[in-house]
């Protein structure tokens, strides 16, 4: 089993959209059984909440499962998770410098660098600035380049 694990701020706009729109992926694809996704946040603050209204309309206007609760990253997602895809580059900045202090040697991806034509490496938080649809579109294209990334490199999924 593949474990994927979507990072931002909060856990309450991007990364639970991340995770919802990936999952969707990963079972559109046939691959439940190999590749679990999840979702975290680097701030403690929202903890316990469920994803913001402006999220949860997205998921609604996508028809898209999630029933996750925000939750902070631990050391220990540091080892269970074969891929941490992060949605800037704060919390990028973040998880290396918990994956420094746990000793831990592993890659920190940003979720667009698996995206074709988009012109930034951060996904913006729609917390702040409402463009939700927007994001969710930033969200897709990564997921799916994401996916393919990840079947290409695994030949095993294919």
């Amino acid at each position: 089993m593949l474990n994927v694990l979507f990072i931002c701020s909060g856990n309450i706009c991007r990364s639970p959209m991340a995770e919802a729109v990936f999952a969707d992926l990963v079972a559109q694809a046939g691959l439940n059984d190999a590749i679990a996704v999840d979702s975290v946040g680097t701030e403690h603050y929202h903890v316990g909440e469920p994803p913001c209204p402006g999220t949860q309309r997205i998921f609604k206007t996508h028809n898209l499962s999630y029933s996750g609760r925000s939750r902070q990253i631990t050391p220990s997602d540091l080892h269970t998770f074969d891929y941490l895809v992060a949605l800037d580059t704060r919390n990028q900045a973040h998880v290396r410098s918990m994956l420094a202090r746990e000793g831990i040697e592993k890659p920190i991806y940003l979720l667009l660098e698996f995206s074709d034509g988009t012109e930034t490496l951060d996904v913006p938080d729609p917390y702040y600035v409402g463009n939700f649809e927007v994001v969710y579109d930033l969200v897709f294209a990564g997921c799916t380049g994401l996916l393919q990334n990840i079947v290409n490199t695994h030949p095993n999924f294919a």
